[in-house]
């Protein structure tokens, strides 16, 4: 009995294992400064907590926002966010990775504010070579003003897939072999910034910002960067396959994460360019590998 009892276990436990596989390496508090840089107005960043937490304000006058220090080809890439609360109308808050030239790569967060009592929405898109028109929009199943929570991206060869709290939101596999650009040889900075965007934001424009409840105010903490720094310049990074984004747990989600994947589909997606016929009417090569139809 006890033989077979450890071999219940051992197997028990090469379950688990296997259930958690494709799950990413949990990410590191570490403070603002080690790994990020403002990039531009500067006075509307605050340090609390000896820079392990910051606040972005927006006003009438301006926004703000900052940049990661290295440039990287591939990793894993998080941060905790706490939006603006309360009247949040025609205001953004991004979090996203992007490269530096005309025919640019692109990996975004942004969060589109909203009247108070309304939802946040989260839209995603990728670019790949400068184009982009690839963008979904869900709700969240919490209050994002309330508390903090994590929003990740893992990005290597063979797939991107966008995280929140663990919950996979959005994958964009390598579909190269089906003619579809893919960022593999260009190196991008890690970006965030609060700003206005009374335009287009909160319904397609029609909700303006109201300053009177200015200034707005996003709170982030979990610095985290696990990636392969780069130059600028670089077209490839040094250890690729050696790290841990790079094995073959990686290349795909497991059945659980699809499972979840799904669920966000079917009760919190509010809009999918793959299924957009007026505005695109042949379906994009990659939505069906990509299991967003």
């Amino acid at each position: 009995m006890g033989g077979a009892t450890h071999l219940c276990l051992c197997f028990l436990i090469s379950l688990l294992v296997i259930a958690s596989a494709a799950t990413p390496r949990k990410p590191i508090n570490v403070p603002f400064q080690k790994n990020y840089a403002p990039t531009w107005a500067f006075d509307h960043i605050k340090y609390l907590n000896g820079g392990n937490e910051v606040q972005l304000s927006l006003d009438k006058y301006t926004g703000t926002g900052f940049h990661s220090k290295g440039s990287y080809l591939f990793g894993h890439f998080s941060m905790d966010i706490k939006m603006v609360a309360g009247d949040s109308a025609g205001t953004v808050t991004a979090f996203y990775l992007s490269s530096q030239n005309s025919e640019h790569d692109e990996i975004d967060f942004e969060f589109l504010g909203n009247r108070t009592g309304q939802p946040y929405i989260l839209q995603t898109n990728v670019f790949t070579g400068g184009q982009g028109n690839r963008e979904q929009r869900i709700y969240l199943w919490f209050d994002p003003t309330k508390d903090f929570h994590s929003y990740s991206v893992l990005w290597n060869t063979y797939q991107i897939v966008f995280f929140v709290d663990d919950v996979p939101i959005r994958i964009f596999k390598n579909s190269k072999d089906l003619g579809v650009r893919f960022p593999f040889n260009q190196p991008m900075k890690i970006y965030s910034s609060l700003w206005n965007a009374d335009d287009w934001a909160t319904r397609g424009g029609l909700e303006k910002t109201d300053w009177s409840k200015a200034p707005f105010v996003a709170s982030y903490r979990v610095f985290h960067v696990d990636g392969c720094e780069a130059s600028e310049e670089a077209k490839f990074c040094a250890t690729q396959g050696m790290r841990w984004w790079d094995q073959k747990e990686f290349q795909d989600l497991d059945g659980l994460q699809y499972r979840k994947l799904s669920w966000v589909r079917q009760k919190y997606t509010i809009y999918n360019y793959c299924t957009d016929r007026a505005r695109i009417p042949v379906m994009p090569a990659e939505c069906r590998r990509d299991r967003d139809v």
